[in-house]
Order: C-alpha cells, then sequence, then structure tokens
C-alpha cells in the first residue's frame, strides 16, 4: 500500500527538501500535495484525501494546532504527524489534544519523520526521541519546582519545630521551648513529614542542614 502523504509547513524550502530528499525516495510513500497554511491544508486534505498530513504548528492564517483539530474533526481516518522546531511540552501536548498521532523535531526529521509515517500508518503513536528526551526534562523540571514550593510552604513555626527537631530536641524540649502542648509538637511534626515527604529524623536533619535552618 503506497501512503498519500500531505505537506504542510510555511517554508517552501523545508516542503521542497522533505518531499525531494527524504519522502521521494521512499516506494511506499507519496508527496500528493504541499501548502504553507492551515486553511489550505484543510482543504487540500478534502479535496486530495491523503492518508498522511505532516503539519508544523506555525502556519499563516489558521494555526497548525487549530487546522489539526478541523481536519481530524472532518476527517478522522486522516493521520496528522507534526513537525515543529518546538519542542516544549506545552506545544506537544496541544498538537496531541488536537488530534495528532505523533512528534517530531525538524532537527530530526530524516528518519525519525519516516519512522513516525509508518507508525501512524500502523495505527501506532510516535513521538521521536529528542522530543521524547524533552518531555522527560520538563517533567523533572516540574516535579523539582513543585517539591521546592512544597518545601517553602512550611510555616514559621513549622521551621522552628523542624530546627530543634534536627537539632536533637525530644517533643517534651521543643514543647517546653516553643510554649506549646507536646501534642501540637507531633502535629507539626507530621505536618512537616507530609509536606516535605520525609520519612525519619535523619532525612529531615539532612534537609535542615541543606536549607541553613541549623548550623553545623
Amino acid at each position: 500500500m503506497t501512503l498519500r502523504v500531505l505537506l504542510v509547513d510555511d517554508h517552501k524550502m523545508v516542503r521542497e527538501a522533505l518531499r525531494r530528499l527524504l519522502l521521494d525516495q521512499e516506494s511506499d510513500i507519496e508527496v500528493v500535495g504541499e501548502t504553507g497554511d492551515g486553511q489550505s491544508a484543510i482543504e487540500l486534505a478534502e479535496k486530495l484525501r491523503p492518508n498522511i498530513v505532516v503539519m508544523d504548528i506555525g502556519l499563516p492564517i489558521l494555526g497548525g494546532v487549530e487546522a489539526t483539530r478541523k481536519l481530524r474533526a472532518a476527517h478522522p481516518e486522516i493521520k496528522v504527524i507534526a513537525l515543529s522546531t518546538y519542542s516544549d511540552r506545552r506545544f506537544v501536548s496541544e498538537m496531541l489534544n488536537a488530534g495528532a498521532s505523533a512528534y517530531v523535531a525538524k532537527t530530526s526529521a530524516g528518519d525519525e519523520l519516516l519512522n513516525a509515517i509508518r507508525a501512524v500508518a500502523a495505527n501506532q503513536p510516535y513521538v521521536c526521541p529528542e522530543i521524547a528526551s524533552a518531555l522527560v526534562a520538563s517533567v523533572r523540571r516540574d516535579d523539582t519546582l513543585s517539591r521546592r514550593s512544597d518545601k517553602s510552604s512550611l510555616t514559621r513555626r513549622e521551621r522552628e519545630v523542624l530546627s530543634l527537631m534536627a537539632e536533637g530536641n525530644r517533643t517534651q524540649n521543643i514543647a517546653e521551648r516553643l510554649y506549646i502542648a507536646p501534642s501540637t509538637v507531633e502535629v507539626h511534626r507530621r505536618n512537616i513529614m507530609r509536606k516535605l515527604d520525609l520519612h525519619n529524623i535523619a532525612e529531615l536533619t539532612q534537609y535542615a542542614i541543606r536549607e541553613n535552618l541549623i548550623k553545623i
């Protein structure tokens, strides 16, 4: 079966390079058309009925995300592959949520685009390794920021209790020094461990040293 492909990119040189240097070299792929804006992409898809549309995101008249959404709504049988310079998780999510089956970075558009074409033709989603790595880094970065946010959410009293605990003070001593009940100290201790996702005094002490809550 020959896969009919429509190329959508606002740079003519990019379309020509993909067509002549890559796709035309494959016996099972036929480029049936190309265009430089999202609105024309929808119109050409209606006319040419390709199996796959290779869609840039930053398009004039109608952007790639909205063009993908409209195209998939009108022709759910047509697969869309996002081909973009954007590796930010927001753009990847928007394209996939709009109905794209694959996402490929332009910097790795050679074999990776061919891999994506054959994957979506077999009804398999595909994300090129470069984009996958960027997504992993983004998730880790968000997780780090989330953890920092949790740590900074300690109240002033909780930080006082944490500091005294890390210095080796027992519950009764902490209660006496802060003029609060021992049961209140225990409540603060549980809240601190929950917020910081820590599980014992050793971890609390390490955190307190790292955050300069106690001197060593």
